[in-house]
């Protein structure tokens, strides 16, 4: 039999209003002085200010750091260490969508250490290089139902320099507390809902047709799908609905929690575009995702027909699953097409197979994949086709 290690997640405040105890999350790791990570358009907000104001009445000397972007930069997470370093802070509350929450386990990460971040990429074992004991502890509050970095060991950061997104791997870049509270995603707009909602999907299906053995992985992936089959519209359709955002961050945490089984191609040819097109990583990922399940089809079919049992779909097959992907796109307005998002002549297909190659996502897609694979995955989302 394989042999495996298997990781989960960590402690998980959840419910409404579980924001009002992030200053007693601060005091259970002993965090004084926190830095608290988000992008530049939540730090405004009500969230952000209650939040700040929570922490200040309760003694906390927070300091906030907000120049994070939709796709954060090796410069994003240099910025927020000198920050952290500067007012020695003691902690990183990791605040937002994965953007924010990326940026803040990175800052949290090498806040204690030495080397570059590209040092840590996730390749072989280039985490064991890292100061284990110097890095800082972490709250994350998710405040988008989509990434699910709260329960991840991992952030994606954009090499500035090569264009390309870099995976950057430790086990302590898991949180020691998350809060998941509904009423911080109430306000997404409806397409953000569908996207990241989308994304979340992604991360549970990919995970469960991921070769390798990790029933753990595949059960939660299982009940991830069917949650979001259950409450992802509902989400769309009425942002007030509060058991409807609750099971969607539920849904996220849990994909982000199976993926550590594996990713694939529908990951592989996001990054690319994200990083090169600054196309928002959930919508890529709900575009290519007929594509990839086609693609691999011959090699997942029987998993396929597992998850429509487990949805209690009426017919049991492939293309059952596949229609329910394509109409749950069109009812969120996702694109179909690649070419429905970025004008053609700014397309590179030859430089985005070569990244989608190179993604460490490529290495979990259940069928050995190549640059020409790569390339015409590219190809039929601009054309619009889906393999036969």
């Amino acid at each position: 039999m394989q042999k495996t290690n298997w990781n989960y997640p960590t402690t998980m405040w959840v419910g409404q209003d579980r924001i009002k105890d992030l200053s007693v999350a601060c005091k259970n790791l002993d965090i004084n002085k926190p830095l608290l990570v988000t992008d530049k358009g939540l730090a405004g907000s009500d969230i952000i200010q209650n939040s700040l104001s929570n922490l200040k009445q309760n003694s906390f000397e927070v300091i906030l750091y907000s120049n994070v972007v939709g796709n954060p930069t090796g410069t994003n997470v240099n910025q927020g260490v000198e920050i952290y370093r500067k007012n020695n802070c003691d902690g990183v509350i990791a605040f937002g969508g994965g953007s924010g929450l990326d940026v803040g386990k990175a800052v949290a990460f090498m806040s204690g250490q030495d080397l570059p971040i590209w040092d840590f990429e996730d390749v072989g074992d280039n985490w064991t290089k890292a100061k284990s004991n110097s890095i800082a502890p972490i709250i994350a509050v998710p405040t988008t139902a989509g990434t699910g970095s709260e329960t991840g060991r991992a952030s994606v950061i954009l090499n500035e320099d090569t264009g390309v997104k870099k995976i950057i791997f430790h086990p302590k870049f898991l949180p020691s507390i998350v809060i998941l509270d509904p009423l911080l995603t109430i306000s997404l707009p409806p397409d953000i809902t569908a996207a990241t909602g989308m994304d979340a999907l992604a991360h549970n299906l990919e995970a469960y047709c991921s070769p390798g053995y990790h029933p753990m992985a595949d059960g939660i992936a299982l009940e991830g799908i069917r949650i979001i089959n259950n409450w992802l519209l509902a989400a769309v359709e009425d942002g007030s609905n509060i058991e409807a955002r609750m099971n969607m961050l539920t849904a996220a945490s849990m994909g982000s929690t199976a993926f550590q089984k594996g990713l694939g191609a529908i990951h592989s040819l996001s990054h690319p575009v994200n990083a090169l097109n600054n196309i928002h990583h959930g919508l890529s990922n709900a575009i290519f995702m007929p594509y990839v399940l086609t693609f691999n089809k011959n090699v997942i079919e029987k998993k396929i027909v597992k998850i429509c049992e487990y949805l209690e779909f009426q017919n049991k097959t492939f293309d059952e699953f596949l229609n329910w992907t394509l109409s749950l796109r069109k009812k969120l307005n996702i694109p179909h097409k690649l070419s429905d998002v970025i004008e053609l002549e700014k397309i590179d297909i030859d430089r985005l197979s070569k990244m989608a190659l190179d993604d460490p996502s490529t290495n979990g897609n259940p069928k050995k994949l190549s640059l020409a694979d790569m390339k015409v995955m590219y190809e039929y989302s601009i054309s619009g086709e889906l393999f036969k």
